[in-house]
């Protein structure tokens, strides 16, 4: 019964970056009218679901995609029909992803009017040869001057969104950019390694002609410099890629390690919830947005597909998930959910990682140890 969370992907964009993996598309124009009803009755449909009921809404996230593409109006008739059907919680985070460009920047008034209380924007990197390789749409000036214009309208939590190790990139131009986001003084910042991700084109430019991309050594000093910046200017790491100032970690974002309820709408959205027995449910929209409008328009929901989780996937899934943050996962909570601790129902997964100190078990939380992070996928597989 604890709070839900709200998902709602816009999936249109100007461009498609070469490594995005997400649901995104490139429409020569977009019905935002039908596609705000498509979401409106989605959340109709869901609010009557009875694990959703009298639970309220921890936070939304608008994600994509560009929702900063979408017309404020649309942005904030998601908001209020969501207070409406499901009640949002006194401190609700209300998350929008915004590209810099100048087309889309001008609009952070009218969603900070809309109910939005935190932006996250997709700057990449500050280095022009970098942006060109990654076929962004903006330039430095132009990420700068949307971090103005987010503070101009009121915003007081801003995230940053960065990559790095991208082939043939050194630590210098890396921190170059780094530093340039932290004199910008946001709330929050997000690094990500490079990740050349299947059916992307990056990952058919890949295979054809292999890029320079750091090997294992050079990106945990990606990492690791990354860490020791941030902690000093005063950026906590809370998860794996995510960094804070006190009180500003994406609440959204952590709900999702923590493995809570969530529900999705919009094109290729997915949403999950509990089941009684411990396992879990997840369902995922059509993915195309005319398939998506279509459906959604016609019956309310727009399920391209769903399973059932059986409790001890569902806590495989649950343990993964945890070991992101650097807190690690609540013991007693995994005990309390799924009928028995977690060294108990892993103990031969887990054995082998514990004796080598890449996990860490206390009586409080199950954690990965500095040198276990270069292992977290390994620890992830041993689990499935």
């Amino acid at each position: 019964m604890s709070p839900l969370q709200l998902y709602i992907h816009i999936p249109y964009c100007l461009h498609k970056c070469p490594y995005c993996d997400f649901n995104s598309h490139v429409r020569p124009a977009v019905d935002w009218d039908a596609y705000r009803r498509a979401l409106l009755g989605e959340l109709a449909h869901w609010a009557m679901q009875p694990q959703f009921a009298g639970r309220g809404l921890a936070s939304l996230f608008f994600g994509g995609g560009t929702p900063s593409l979408a017309p404020p109006r649309l942005i904030g008739a998601v908001v209020d029909a969501a207070a409406n059907h499901l009640g949002l919680t006194a401190d609700a985070e209300i998350t929008l992803e915004a590209n810099p460009g100048a087309a889309d920047a001008g609009r952070f008034a009218g969603y900070k009017e809309a109910g939005v209380n935190r932006i996250s924007i997709g700057v990449q990197s500050f280095d022009r040869a970098e942006l060109a390789w990654l076929e962004r749409i903006h330039d430095g000036d132009e990420a700068r001057h949307a971090f103005e214009l987010a503070r101009r309208a009121g915003f007081a939590n801003v995230n940053l969104d960065l990559i790095y190790a991208l082939p043939g990139q050194g630590l210098t131009a890396w921190m170059g950019s780094l530093e340039r986001a932290i004199a910008m003084n946001p709330e929050h910042l997000s690094c990500y390694q490079l990740t050349v991700e299947p059916h992307t084109l990056l990952a058919s430019r890949h295979a054809r002609t292999p890029y320079p991309l750091p090997d294992d050594e050079l990106a945990l000093r990606f990492l690791w410099r990354t860490r020791e910046r941030l902690q000093a200017a005063g950026y906590a790491a809370y998860e794996v890629s995510n960094f804070a100032r006190q009180g500003f970690h994406c609440r959204h974002n952590d709900g999702y390690w923590l493995y809570r309820d969530y529900i999705g709408i919009g094109a290729g959205a997915a949403g999950k919830w509990d089941t009684g027995d411990g396992g879990a449910h997840r369902y995922a929209n059509t993915r195309s947005p005319e398939s998506y409008l279509k459906q959604a328009l016609a019956q309310g929901q727009a399920i391209g597909g769903a399973e059932d989780l059986a409790p001890r996937l569902a806590a495989a899934e649950a343990v993964w998930m945890g070991l992101r943050r650097c807190e690690g996962m609540d013991r007693p909570g995994f005990a309390a959910r799924f009928g028995q601790g977690v060294l108990t129902m892993f103990e031969a997964e887990l054995a082998p990682w514990l004796g080598a100190g890449s996990l860490i078990a206390d009586t409080a939380g199950l954690r990965l140890s500095d040198e276990g992070l270069a292992q977290a996928d390994s620890v992830a597989a041993a689990l499935f």
